[in-house]
């Protein structure tokens, strides 16, 4: 029975997961988006289950357990699971690790294209939350692909005004993420002056445009990324990437569905293409198909061939 705002503070206070109700919360968030919370993580599992029941107003776990695996459910399930990831992120997060990815890996991976006459450029940001990550890549391969075109011209006339990715080049960055509100502060593309701080003078005045006491990113800026919702337990995963950057996610999953992930973006990556992982994450002992790759506390992993 529905209930107003002043009981459901009393009952939700009350309610006591059971272990095996616990289980059966935990094996569902498993099966369906790879997450896993063991006993250290089931504190904060069990606090998002109050703030969902006192939204749903619902008394009981059942009550709320039933409706999530029903057909009309499915909306409270992606609110729920929303709500189990913390979104926490920032422009040029972990500089080592991008300025390895713009010095080195670009270069590389420019200069292999451009022999093959390769103009394409894919990238994609797994778990990329509001869009920091994302932006950050966008300006960095701007700024890389103009510094790489001044060194290697081309026979290309660049239309006026100069475009941020100098013809032939084409850019593509596919950001997705498996919470809807995170996806579209993405797309909004709209930053306080605290988000902003990592942004320095010349990255704002190139990229974003001063917006009241805001950033925004601007349209030349935002059309390099296309954001979309992707949830990575699934086997339909974007293919043909030269970069995969899927940066503290891994740490929600147990290790075989880690596993599982890191042979999904083994298949979804270009041949010698690059996989970006949290600083506090690896690759050890979860893949042998991967190469590390360590420069001035930067690390990536490049993809090697081998027989799938």
């Amino acid at each position: 029975m529905p209930l107003n705002d002043s009981d459901m503070g009393t009952i939700t206070a009350q309610i006591q997961l059971t272990e095996a109700e616990l289980k059966l919360l935990q094996t569902l968030v498993y099966q369906e988006c790879g997450m896993y919370f063991d006993e250290r993580r089931s504190h904060f599992l069990k606090d998002r289950l109050q703030r969902r029941l006192k939204a749903c107003q619902l008394d009981s776990f059942y009550g709320y357990y039933r409706l999530l695996t029903s057909r009309e459910g499915k909306q409270e399930l992606a609110l729920l699971l929303e709500n189990l990831t913390v979104n926490e992120t920032s422009f040029f997060r972990n500089k080592p690790q991008l300025e390895l990815l713009q010095k080195s890996v670009l270069e590389e991976l420019l200069h292999h294209k451009q022999e093959r006459r390769d103009w394409n450029l894919r990238v994609w940001s797994a778990g990329c939350s509001s869009g920091q990550e994302p932006y950050s890549v966008a300006m960095l391969i701007c700024d890389a692909l103009a510094y790489y075109y001044l060194r290697n011209p081309l026979p290309f006339d660049v239309p006026l005004p100069k475009p941020l990715i100098p013809p032939p080049w084409k850019l593509e960055i596919l950001a997705s993420d498996i919470s809807y509100a995170a996806l579209r502060t993405g797309q909004e593309g709209l930053y306080t002056e605290v988000q902003m701080e990592p942004v320095d003078y010349t990255a704002r005045l190139r990229y974003f445009e001063k917006s009241a006491d805001k950033y925004s990113a601007k349209p030349t800026l935002k059309e390099l990324v296309q954001f979309d919702f992707h949830n990575l337990k699934t086997e339909f995963l974007p293919r043909r990437n030269d970069i995969i950057l899927c940066r503290n996610v891994m740490i929600y999953f147990d290790e075989p569905e880690q596993k599982r992930l890191v042979e999904k973006f083994w298949h979804c990556l270009n041949p010698a293409g690059y996989l970006f992982v949290g600083h506090a994450e690896s690759l050890f002992g979860l893949s042998t198909k991967f190469r590390m790759i360590h420069h001035n506390n930067g690390t990536a992993y490049q993809r090697i061939e081998v027989s799938s």
